[in-house]
This record gives C-alpha cells, structure tokens and sequence, in this order.
C-alpha cells in the first residue's frame, strides 16, 4: 500500500517530536521537585493545567485565521512557527530554577502546540491517500504510540545514568528533527485549496 510523501513526512516528523517528549516524561516530576527551587507535585499538575490552557486560548483563533486563506503557506509557515517553539522547550527546561520558569515554558509549549497543530491536521487531511484514510491516520496514531513506548522506555534508565539536562538536550534533538523534516513537504504545498476540499484533487498526490 503506497503512502504519499507528504503523509510519509508527517508521519514521521510526528514520531520524532512525540519521542523527544517521551524520553524525559518519566522523570519529569521528578525533575521538577529535585531540580526547581519551590518545585512541588502542585506545581507539575499547575504546569501541565498551562499547557493545555495556553493552547485552548490560542488554537482556535489561529485555526479561524488559516481558514480564512485557502492556501496551504499560511499552513505551512504556522506549522513550522508552532514546530520551533515546541522544540525550544526541552532546552528551555535546561535554564529553568525557579517555578515561574516551569510556568512561563509551559505556556510556550501550549502556544506552540496550537500554531502547529491545526495547519497538522489541515495539510494531513487535504493530502491523504483516497480509499486509505483510516489506514493513514491509523499509520500515525502507531508511529506516535511507538516512538512514545520506546523513547519512555529507556527515558528513566538515561535520566538515571546521565542526568536530567542529557534526557532534555536528547528530547530537544529529537524534536528539532521531527521540526526539520517538515520543511520537505514545502514543494507539495497547494498556492490555492477550494473551499471544504478536503481530499487531494484526483491524480495528484500534493
């Protein structure tokens, strides 16, 4: 079953952001009540409570703006915009020492997570494969659950071994690749989308 190159791409860049993240979240509680002055299991659940607050303030108006321009730049350039500021957070964590810090990076990651998702999801769904939808997206879903098991897997053993600051340059790493690869799918970008076209034009693949 042939998977296009802009799904390839996707799939894959997601693999590897979700893996970056996996490595450190077993120990990232930890992290924070060792390593943080003032730092607390309050403060963990407070930091994600940002995260998903942050993100809920920004997506929807960032998802309004892209449908407004039927084109898949204005997708494109928010993707790679929101790709780069999730990739900033793990390094970010390396210069964290206080909790204001947690909370400041938290709402980074929430706003990047809202520039990067809804352009995701809009590009993946206008080029999926025809007759291979569940297939597709299916195909994600598992390649996001693998890179999670495997990178949380071993996640504690290198925290462990190494440090902190070694699971968060690694996490980081892996997401700036996951970021990058985004940029290949550029030459498949669509100048004008119809409006509600949501499957490729037939006998196109970008």
């Amino acid at each position: 079953m042939k998977v296009n190159q802009v799904i390839r791409t996707l799939v894959l860049a997601d693999f590897f952001t979700n893996a970056g993240f996996s490595v450190f979240a077993p120990v990232f509680a930890i992290f924070v009540t060792r390593q943080i002055d003032g730092g607390t299991m309050a403060v963990v659940g407070f930091g994600a409570a940002i995260v998903q607050i942050a993100k809920i303030l920004v997506e929807l108006p960032v998802a309004r703006i892209l449908d407004k321009n039927h084109g898949e730049y204005d997708d494109f350039y928010s993707l790679i915009f929101g790709s780069a500021l999730i990739a900033s957070v793990p390094f970010l964590y390396l210069l964290a020492t206080q909790v204001v810090h947690i909370y400041i990076i938290q709402a980074v990651y929430g706003v990047g997570i809202a520039f990067a998702v809804p352009p995701w999801y809009a590009i993946f769904t206008r080029h999926i494969d025809k007759l291979q939808e569940s297939f597709e997206w299916t195909l994600d879903s598992i390649s996001v659950g693998l890179g999670a098991a495997a990178a949380a897997a071993v996640g504690g053993l290198l925290a462990q071994r190494f440090g902190f600051n070694f699971v968060f340059f690694a996490g980081g790493l892996f997401a700036i690749f996951g970021g990058l690869m985004q940029i290949r799918i550029f030459r498949h970008i669509k100048r004008k989308v119809p409006r509600g076209q949501v499957e490729p034009v037939p006998g196109k693949i970008g």
